[in-house]
């Protein structure tokens, strides 16, 4: 999808075009009156229950992140487990999956996404409601291009298959890998998202 004239960027600093949710990582997305109607516990429940600080909601889409594809499945699982249904015949239901390079994992009838300059050489790639009105993008709080995936994105390392990445070791909530392409240290963020 092409960015519009008519959606005007509302995050701070930046007066480009835009789309309402920024999408970083691998990245649920959820109509927020779906949370509000079928997910157990209501919209208090599912902030509860996300993982890591990554929130931010247009007041129709909420959207988290995750640097590693299975902390991802893993906060879908739970979500499925609250009430929520994410695929069925292949297509997102109540929950869409956003890769921050690819786009949609599966076909969403109710979503559109795109990729956005800020500023010259700042994009992010955002989704947004189809039809919306909502002239807005959302960022989790405190929230800059300077410290974000958007800027500098690795994809994360597979089970199977080759990698620039070097698993060396877990520090807490991070697991620290080396970029075998440029000798520096890369830190993964790992909620806890198996434990609610």
């Amino acid at each position: 999808m092409r960015a519009t004239p008519d959606f005007a960027l509302l995050h701070p600093g930046y007066n480009r075009t835009t789309m309402p949710v920024l999408v970083e990582g691998t990245s649920p997305i959820i109509r927020v009156q779906t949370i509000h109607d079928r997910y157990a516990g209501g919209w208090t429940a599912f902030a509860d229950d996300v993982p890591n600080n990554t929130l931010c909601s247009d007041k129709e889409l909420a959207r988290v992140g995750f640097m590693m594809p299975q902390d991802c499945e893993a906060f879908v699982g739970l979500l499925e487990r609250r009430g929520l249904t994410f695929l069925r015949d292949g297509q997102s239901q109540d929950i869409a999956v956003a890769v921050q390079d690819s786009g949609l994992t599966a076909p969403c009838d109710w979503l559109e996404v795109g990729r956005i300059e800020l500023k010259p050489g700042q994009t992010v790639m955002a989704v947004r409601l189809k039809g919306t009105t909502i002239q807005n993008v959302f960022c989790p709080a405190n929230w800059t291009y300077e410290k974000s995936l958007s800027r500098q994105y690795v994809v994360a390392p597979v089970e199977s298959g080759e990698t620039s990445l070097k698993f060396l070791r877990r520090d807490g909530r991070l697991d620290v890998y080396l970029d075998l392409s440029t000798g520096r240290e890369v830190f993964v963020g790992r909620p806890d998202v198996g434990s609610k």
